[in-house]
């Protein structure tokens, strides 16, 4: 199985469908199961972090009419732009993020508190040198988290449902905390729809504990020995 898989996907796995929107994982067959979400606020639709795949377009169709594309992380580019392209929008940056503006081919709109009249918000999680990372909250449960969080095998440990990024394992992001959520979207892996608070609270005050357990399971999985 893959790590990452490769070229245009000829396939992908829905998940996280709602009322408020639906996700995707191209290429079904990688580990990193890089998940993406279509938003859907009245008619609109906001696609976030999103890699594209053979039939998405009839996806997003039944949806509404994509009004823009979104990027919360300083790696997940991925084919944002080129969804932009095809459906006439702009990529949308949080404002403190626009230095990647100038490797996206496409327009780019800046993100400041709020994404566009979605009534989703912006939270920085991290700014640092080597990690810029955005959540999108809408203040009524819905919680949308790129990289920090995410429940691919090598985010959890057996005995959690969400998991801290192996890398952030050692001190979490407080700027988590206190979001209430009645679900959580994650850029890696399907997202968690029933208790996802206490799932959320759970990953953050166990991810130094758990670590150990964590690390030893991956380099298992993933070290050629």
């Amino acid at each position: 199985m893959p790590m990452k898989g490769s070229g245009p996907a000829a396939d992908f796995r829905e998940i996280d469908r709602s009322d408020s929107g639906v996700g995707w994982i191209a290429h079904p067959e990688e580990t990193m199961e890089r998940a993406s979400h279509a938003l859907v606020v009245d008619d609109d639709v906001w696609l976030v972090d999103p890699v594209d795949a053979e039939g998405l377009d009839d996806l997003l169709a039944d949806l509404g009419t994509v009004a823009g594309v979104v990027v919360l992380l300083d790696r997940h580019e991925r084919d944002a732009a080129r969804l932009a392209r095809r459906h006439g929008v702009s990529v949308h940056l949080p404002a403190w993020m626009n230095d990647l503006a100038s490797g996206i081919d496409a327009p780019i709109e800046p993100c400041r508190t709020e994404l566009a009249d979605t009534g989703y918000r912006t939270r920085r999680i991290l700014d640092t040198p080597f990690w810029k990372e955005a959540a999108l909250y809408d203040g009524e449960g819905t919680l949308v988290v790129p990289e920090a969080v995410g429940t691919a095998s090598y985010f959890t440990t057996d005995e959690e449902r969400l998991g801290v990024h192996p890398m952030l394992r050692a001190f979490p992001p407080r700027r988590l905390r206190g979001l209430a959520s009645d679900r959580v979207l994650c850029g890696h892996g399907a997202g968690v729809s029933s208790d996802a608070n206490d799932a959320l609270n759970g990953a953050l005050r166990g991810a130094r504990r758990r670590a150990p357990r964590l690390y030893a399971r991956t380099a298992r999985e993933f070290l050629p020995w």
